[in-house]
C-alpha cells in the first residue's frame, strides 16, 4: 500500500509539472498586412513599407515560451520575408525568415510563421531580409516578458518605450539596389530617425519620479549611433536576452542590429520641461542627428537651450572602453530562475577554432564583400530545402576555410558543417577601416575578447572567460578582432551575417548546419528539431 501511495503521489506531481508547462505555453495568433505607403521622415516624400498601415510596425509582446503564430500577407509588388533579429527559433530553423532557410511569400499571397519563444527573454526587433527592403522600413519591436515565477531583478518599471533608432535613406530602396547590383557602393545617409521620425518629430511622455525601461534597438542599415537623454542618465539592464550587470551611462554607442534596455528615472519636476533625446552618428565622416523630445507634464514646446554635447565621431577609445564594461550579472536569473553564472563557460572544451575575416573585393566586374575570400551567392533553392530533401549540386558544405586562406577572391555558397553540441571559438578579423558588426541567427555568444590588429593564439591569454555579456550581435572594430564562444546546441540552418546591410546584400555571410548523427534529415527526431512545417513553401529544385 505505502508502494501504491507514493506511486500515485509521484503521478499527481508529474501531471502537474507537466500541465505547468503546458499552461504557459500559450498561443499568440496575429494577422499582418505588409504594403507600401507614401511618408516623408526626412521631408521628401519615399515609398515606405508598412505593417498594418503602421510605421514602425507593431509591436510583437510576449512571454517566454508563448507560441507566437504571424499571419503575413504580403501586398507589395515583389516577394518577402521577414526575420525575427535575435529571436532563437529553438530547434526551428524552418521559421527563420531568411532567404536560405525559407522560400519567399511572393506577391499576393500569405504564410504564418509559428515559433516558439523558448527559454527567451529580452529585447529584439523584426525586419525584412530580402531584396534590400529594410532600406524602406518594415521593422518592429519585440519584447520577450519573463515568466512571472520568474522574476525582473529589478524594480518593474511604471512604464516601458520602444525606441527604435537608425539611419535612413531619402532614395527609393530599389534605386539603391540597383546601384549596389551595378557595382556601386552605399552612399552616406541622408539622417537619423527615431521610431520612424524625423528631428523633433517622435515623443516621450514622461511623468515626474517615475521610472521608464527603454528597449533601445539600432534597426538602421549600416551606422553606429551613440543614444543620449539630455540631463538623465541610464541604467542598463539588459542587452538582447541577457541581464548586464547593472551599470550608469550617459550615453551608449549602439551597432547595427543591437538592441539594449535601459532604465531611466524622470525628475521629479512639474514645471513643463522637456529634454532632448538624441541619437547621433559615428565613425563616418558626416554628423547626423536624430532627435526626438521626452514631455514632462505641462510641457511647453521644445527643450530650452542647445542639444547635449556630442562624442568626438571617430573617438573609437570611448567606444572600446565602454563596450568592455559591459558584463553578465551572473547572481541573477533570465529565462529561467538559475542564476545566468550558472553556466561555467570558461570551463567547456572548445572543438573548433574559425578565424573569419571579413574583406572587400571585385569580383566579375562588381563590388562584393568576403568572408575568408568567398562572397555568398544565393542557389536556386534555399539551403534547408536542400538538405532536407536531399538535393544534390545545390551546396558543398567546406567550400569556405576554417581561417583565412591567400586563394584569390570568388562566389561561392558558403556552408560550415558543424556538428550538434560542439562548442566553437570564433573570432572575427577586420582588416578595413569601418565598423563591422556580425550577427548569428539562431544562438547567443558568449563575447569573450576584442583587440587591436591581427588576433593570434597568446591572444587567448586576455580573454573574459567569467562574466562576458552573452548576446547575438557584436562589433569588430577597424584594423581589430572580436572573439566569441559558441554553444551550437540548436540543430537547424542557420546564418551568420555582417549587420551592415550594404555588405550582407553584396556577399559578407556564411550559413552553419548543425547537424547530430541523423543524417537524413527527414529522419531527425522531433526532440532535436522540429519537422518540416505542413505549410512549408517549396521553390526551385524543391517544387519537383
Amino acid at each position: 500500500m505505502a508502494k501504491s501511495n507514493t506511486f500515485h503521489f509521484f503521478c499527481i506531481i508529474l501531471l502537474f509539472v507537466i500541465n505547468s508547462r503546458v499552461a504557459v505555453a500559450r498561443h499568440l495568433y496575429y494577422d499582418w498586412t505588409v504594403s507600401f505607403s507614401e511618408a516623408m521622415p526626412l521631408g521628401v516624400d519615399k515609398k515606405v513599407i508598412v505593417i498594418n498601415d503602421q510605421f514602425p510596425g507593431p509591436l510583437l509582446n510576449a512571454t517566454t515560451n508563448d507560441v507566437v503564430n504571424i499571419n503575413i500577407h504580403n501586398n507589395l509588388t515583389e516577394s518577402f520575408l521577414m526575420t525575427w533579429n535575435g529571436v532563437q527559433m529553438r530547434r526551428n530553423s524552418w521559421q527563420d525568415g531568411v532567404q536560405e532557410t525559407n522560400c519567399p511569400i511572393l506577391p499576393g499571397e500569405n504564410w504564418t510563421y509559428s515559433f516558439q519563444l523558448k527559454d527567451q527573454i529580452g529585447s529584439y526587433f523584426y525586419f525584412p531580409s530580402l531584396l534590400f527592403q529594410k532600406a524602406a522600413g518594415g521593422y518592429g519591436p519585440i519584447r520577450v516578458n519573463n515568466r512571472a515565477v520568474v522574476p525582473i531583478p529589478f524594480a518593474r518599471p511604471d512604464y516601458e518605450y520602444d525606441v527604435l533608432i537608425g539611419d535612413w535613406y531619402n532614395a527609393d530602396y530599389q534605386l539603391l539596389r540597383l546601384a549596389m547590383d551595378g557595382g556601386s557602393m552605399l552612399p552616406l545617409p541622408d539622417g537619423i530617425l527615431i521610431n520612424g521620425l524625423g528631428p523633433n518629430q517622435a515623443t516621450f511622455d514622461f511623468q515626474p519620479g517615475a521610472t521608464y525601461r527603454l528597449r533601445i534597438s539600432n534597426v538602421g542599415l549600416k551606422t553606429t549611433l551613440n543614444f543620449r537623454i539630455q540631463d538623465h542618465q541610464m541604467l542598463l539592464v539588459e542587452t538582447e536576452g541577457s541581464y548586464t550587470l547593472k551599470q550608469y551611462y550617459e550615453s551608449l554607442d549602439i551597432h547595427v542590429g543591437q538592441s539594449y534596455s535601459v532604465l531611466v528615472t524622470a525628475k521629479n519636476q512639474t514645471d513643463g520641461s522637456s529634454f532632448y533625446m538624441v541619437a547621433v552618428s559615428r565613425f563616418i565622416p558626416v554628423e547626423l542627428i536624430g532627435v526626438g523630445i521626452v514631455r514632462y507634464s505641462g510641457f511647453q514646446g521644445r527643450p530650452r537651450g542647445p542639444l547635449p554635447p556630442f562624442l568626438a565621431s571617430y573617438d573609437y577609445k570611448y567606444s572600446v572602453d565602454q563596450a568592455l564594461s559591459i558584463r553578465s550579472d551572473l547572481s541573477v536569473g533570465a529565462s529561467r530562475p538559475n542564476p545566468q553564472g550558472t553556466y561555467h563557460y570558461g570551463s567547456i572544451n572548445v572543438t573548433r577554432t574559425l578565424v573569419l575575416r571579413n574583406d572587400v573585393a571585385f569580383i566579375n566586374g562588381q563590388n562584393r564583400y568576403t568572408v575568408n575570400g568567398v562572397s555568398f551567392v544565393h542557389p536556386d533553392t534555399p539551403l534547408k530545402l536542400a538538405d532536407y530533401y536531399n538535393l544534390s549540386d545545390v551546396f558543398v558544405p567546406g567550400i569556405i576555410p576554417d581561417a583565412p586562406s591567400v586563394s584569390l577572391p570568388h562566389l561561392g555558397v558558403s556552408v560550415i558543417d558543424t556538428k550538434y553540441r560542439d562548442y566553437v571559438h570564433v573570432v572575427f578579423q577586420n582588416p578595413l577601416f569601418s565598423t563591422q558588426t556580425w550577427h548569428s541567427d539562431g544562438f547567443n555568444f558568449f563575447v569573450v575578447g576584442m583587440g587591436m590588429g591581427t588576433w593570434d593564439e597568446g591572444r587567448m591569454d586576455m580573454y573574459n572567460m567569467v562574466d562576458a555579456i552573452y548576446r547575438s550581435t557584436v562589433q569588430v572594430y577597424p584594423l581589430s578582432w572580436t572573439a566569441i564562444l559558441i554553444k551550437l546546441d540548436n540543430m537547424g540552418m542557420w546564418n551568420l551575417r555582417s549587420q551592415d546591410a550594404e555588405k550582407w546584400y553584396l556577399g559578407q555571410e556564411v550559413y552553419i548546419r548543425v547537424k547530430g548523427e541523423e543524417e537524413d534529415p527527414s529522419k531527425i527526431s522531433p526532440r532535436d528539431e522540429s519537422p518540416v512545417p505542413e505549410n512549408v513553401i517549396k521553390c526551385g529544385r524543391a517544387l519537383v
